[in-house]
């Protein structure tokens, strides 16, 4: 009777403990379900996404560091580094709607501020170039996307409805509504257009292959005057 009585107690607890986090997470739930195609179900998300638990365990984190809280704040973040395998340090600054896609290797540091809307994928690095103190990681705009595997460097800042490409190491700041790839990252030519969150990252613009189709577009207009 008492290991009965145990158990539904604890079993309570999980119910009510994951109840809690839908109702208080249920913006950034929602987020997720409409962007992920592979997203079946809110309870799928709310149990399976690294990414949505890594937002939990910062969003409390940083609540605490508010606080005033010493310690436990840092502690918090390490124990969701180690069951999601994303760090994001509680200090750094983070809008509504984020989503960090699949997420392992993501890297947010701690004087990082990320605006509304914001799209990561894995193995992303927000980080810093050095040991300066102060403001010394990026600043993120609204609707930005960050492909897997780039890197975003130093106090510089990202422009909104920006895309930065996988792969791409990006230590200059970069203009709203613009386009990154590269080693280190180039800016491709937009036109103003804002970038879509559903974006197809096979379609980026290479920049040098720009320079190269404008430079025999010229070419080809000083031929036919001859």
């Amino acid at each position: 009777m008492t290991c009965a009585f145990v158990l539904l107690v604890l079993i309570s607890a999980y119910v009510l403990f994951w109840f809690t986090i839908a109702v208080l997470f249920h913006k950034e739930i929602s987020s997720i379900f409409g962007r992920d195609p592979a997203a079946t179900s809110y309870l799928e998300v709310l149990l399976t996404y690294s990414g949505l638990h890594a937002i939990v365990f910062y969003r409390i984190a940083h609540v605490l560091l508010k606080m005033g809280v010493p310690f436990f704040p840092r502690w918090l973040s390490q124990v969701g580094r180690f069951f999601t395998g994303i760090e994001i340090h509680p200090g750094a600054q983070i809008g509504e709607d984020f989503f960090i896609d699949h997420g392992m290797g993501v890297v947010i540091g701690e004087t990082t501020i990320i605006g509304n809307d914001v799209l990561i994928y894995q193995g992303v690095t927000l980080g810093g170039t050095g040991k300066e103190r102060g403001k010394r990681h990026p600043t993120i705009g609204s609707n930005v996307v960050i492909g897997a595997g780039a890197k975003v460097l130093g106090n510089i800042t990202i422009g909104d409805n920006s895309y930065i490409g996988s792969n791409a190491v990006v230590i200059k700041d970069v203009p709203q509504n613009s386009t990154v790839v590269g080693v280190p990252g180039r800016i491709t030519k937009q036109e103003g257009k804002k970038i879509d969150l559903s974006l197809d990252h096979i379609h980026v613009l290479d920049p040098i292959l720009q320079e190269i189709e404008e430079l025999k577009a010229r070419l080809d207009k000083i031929e036919e005057q001859k």
